[in-house]
């Protein structure tokens, strides 16, 4: 899990207890700070988990990758060779 979305969830807790305490207490400002502290909490624990999603994803594909490489030694030795005769192809037209 990453940092931000436990802090993202620490931040969200403790905007809701300000928010109540604002509540509570009839200080608009308290309650506004907290609901303020809710979103940004809200946003960075989004951040978060967008972190983790790509993450997750680059472990997936450079699995993937080792298992190729591993396995299929030609394929990934005529993948490259055809990887290298297109960008060179590429670069030759300009």
């Amino acid at each position: 899990m990453d940092e931000d979305r436990v802090t993202g969830a620490a931040t969200k807790l403790g905007g809701k207890v300000k928010d109540a305490v604002g509540g509570f207490t009839g200080d608009n400002k308290t309650q506004a700070e907290g609901k303020a502290d809710q979103f940004s909490g809200e946003l960075q624990n989004a951040y978060g988990s967008a972190k983790d999603t790509a993450r997750q994803a680059a472990g997936s594909l450079g699995g993937q990758l080792d298992d190729i490489l591993k396995n299929r030694p030609m394929v990934a030795l005529l993948s490259a060779i055809g990887a290298g005769y297109v960008l060179a192809r590429l670069m030759h037209r300009s």
